[in-house]
């Protein structure tokens, strides 16, 4: 129920994800989900924070506390999200649909938790020495590119008929390695 909840959300948002089609994908009556969580908001909001914890757990344990290699740093994140997407492949894509939420209810709901996923990545990049990066490189421009590149490739492998994290993660490491051949002094 979880993982089809974070599939539906995470490709429509919640203003267009509609329980029928979270009780089809999970395959389960609509009274057993609403039994459990009372309403789609209801879902919705305990997804969030449940999505939430389950990151900043993962995201904190997969990335070594006396690392600051930048990209040893990006390695090591790499590897915790797609531990992550071994759980839940949608869980990530969840919290970044959640993070641009357009309506105002759902947003609400999120609001007292919505930053700590963000945070948890600002801290953890924040331990980075940038000091192998070249001198006109911007780190904080770097990590976005790589994770817009992490969350495009997630998205790709989605798409396919079957997904794979070991597929995924390869790829992200090839990238990664290409960047950091291509940026090196």
């Amino acid at each position: 129920m979880i993982n089809a909840a974070l599939k539906v959300f995470a490709e429509n948002g919640y203003g267009h994800a509609s329980t029928d089609e979270i009780v089809a994908e999970a395959s389960i009556s609509k009274g057993l989900l609403f039994h459990y969580f009372g309403s789609k908001l209801g879902l919705y909001a305990f997804l969030f924070d449940y999505s939430t914890r389950f990151a900043i757990l993962e995201l904190n344990s997969g990335v070594a506390k006396e690392e600051c290699d930048f990209y040893s740093l990006q390695q090591q994140l790499a590897e915790a999200e797609v531990s992550i997407c071994r759980q839940f492949p949608y869980l990530l894509l969840f919290l970044e649909s959640a993070a641009t939420e357009r309506v105002e209810e759902a947003r609400l709901a999120i609001e007292p938790s919505r930053h700590q996923v963000p945070n948890c990545y600002h801290n953890l990049a924040a331990r980075a020495d940038c000091s192998s990066l070249g001198k006109n490189s911007d780190a904080a421009k770097l990590a976005r590119m790589i994770r817009y590149t992490k969350l495009g490739l997630l998205k790709k492998h989605l798409r396919e008929e079957t997904f794979s994290p070991d597929a995924l993660y390869r790829e992200i490491a090839d990238y990664l390695a290409l960047l950091q051949r291509l940026m090196l002094k």
